[in-house]
């Protein structure tokens, strides 16, 4: 076991996940078993860097009381953000524009200044690399993935992702209702970002009859001839799932924003989606966007398990003294990977794995098809 260790840090940065609470829980209660206090810093990075604009000085001491029935609750007692990255903080000029600046120094120092001897910190692909960024800076860290988009590396799921799959499920269970009822296509956007995950795994778990993955650049000829068939058949109405990454072939992103220190905001495909299925079968059509949905809520059981297993093992690794590395679940167990291979590249859907052969089996659409000469 590693010595020098009295005080370590927990941070939630990126977009909220359910489960962030059960990671949290799970490390204070280890962490505060080995003699170490837990500080949880606000919101992402911003409680260290602007302290002084929080009442409590941008720090929230963990206790057993602190986190008490957390597990249960979506969302993070701790606050997060996208737009904190320390590495390009984003920085307003007198003239009213937005600049990006590197505040790892000062972030450096002042974990130093609170007497923070490790980090857990728990985020998606953005922020695992700035964690890798500041191990490689000199501190002791260890990361916990995080995203509802299970487009990590090195580890077999992510919590989070089985909360949005379920709810994503549900709702295009009650789409199917109101499609029946008014004969309508209905297209519903999903979450994701580059990855289908998300939208393969609900669409394929709700029966949809086409889904749109940015693995598969799609044309919508051969979704649309399904839904003519169908129609033919008596079945007025087809459920389309697509991932907000799709695009078409030779086409781009449908991208909905970005600002400075911030990722590209993705959105807008569903509706463009709906639009040409319309035009296309002139039948009418509906977009429908869970967006940010399927970010809240309480976590599923398998998110709940998978959050304390996590915070666990990120404390446990911490205390055999790892750093740099990231928990990573290789089942049955959960073990570390070097951050650097973990943010390397995204986890996108193989286009041989048996989901997606089973959707093609089930006669599901994915825009790929070659067209019809009978």
């Amino acid at each position: 076991m590693t010595a020098g260790i009295k005080r370590i840090a927990i941070s939630t940065g990126g977009g909220d996940a359910p489960g962030l609470n059960a990671v949290i829980y799970a490390a204070t209660l280890a962490a505060r078993r080995r003699g170490w206090d837990v500080v949880g810093i606000r919101d992402g990075y911003n409680g260290l860097l602007l302290g002084e604009d929080y009442p409590d000085g941008g720090l929230i001491d963990l206790t057993r009381n602190r986190v008490r029935g957390i597990i249960h609750q979506g969302g993070t007692i701790l606050g997060s953000t996208n737009r904190g990255n320390p590495i390009a903080y984003p920085v307003q000029q007198a003239d009213g524009s937005w600049i990006e600046q590197d505040r790892t120094d000062e972030l450096l120092e002042r974990i130093a200044q609170h007497e923070i001897d490790a980090l857990i910190t728990i985020g998606g692909d953005g922020s695992l690399a700035i964690g890798n960024h500041l191990h490689q800076a000199g501190l002791r860290l260890v990361g916990v993935p995080k995203t509802i988009d299970n487009d990590l590396e090195g580890t077999a799921a992510t919590f989070g992702f089985d909360s949005a799959v379920d709810f994503a499920s549900e709702c295009i269970d009650r789409l199917f209702s109101t499609a029946t009822s008014h004969s309508r296509i209905i297209v519903v956007e999903v979450m994701g970002r580059y990855a289908g995950w998300i939208a393969l795994h609900a669409g394929l778990a709700s029966g949809v009859h086409a889904i749109l993955l940015p693995e598969i650049p799609y044309r919508l000829e051969p979704v649309a001839e399904l839904i003519n068939e169908r129609a033919q058949r008596g079945s007025t109405y087809s459920i389309v799932c697509v991932a907000e990454g799709a695009k078409p072939v030779g086409g781009e992103l449908t991208v909905a924003g970005k600002a400075v220190g911030q990722a590209e905001r993705l959105g807008g495909v569903g509706a463009k989606v709906a639009a040409e299925l319309e035009a296309l079968t002139g039948r009418e059509s509906r977009a429908v966007v869970l967006g940010h949905l399927l970010r809240g809520g309480s976590p599923t059981s398998v998110d709940r398990l998978l959050g304390l297993r996590f915070g666990a093992a990120a404390v446990r690794a911490l205390d055999e003294g790892h750093s740099g590395v990231m928990v990573a679940l290789n089942p049955p167990t959960v073990d570390y990977v070097p951050l650097a291979q973990a943010t390397r590249q995204q986890k996108i859907v193989p286009l041989e794995c048996d989901s997606i052969q089973t959707a093609r089996d089930m006669g599901i659409r994915f825009g790929d098809e070659s067209p019809r000469h009978d």
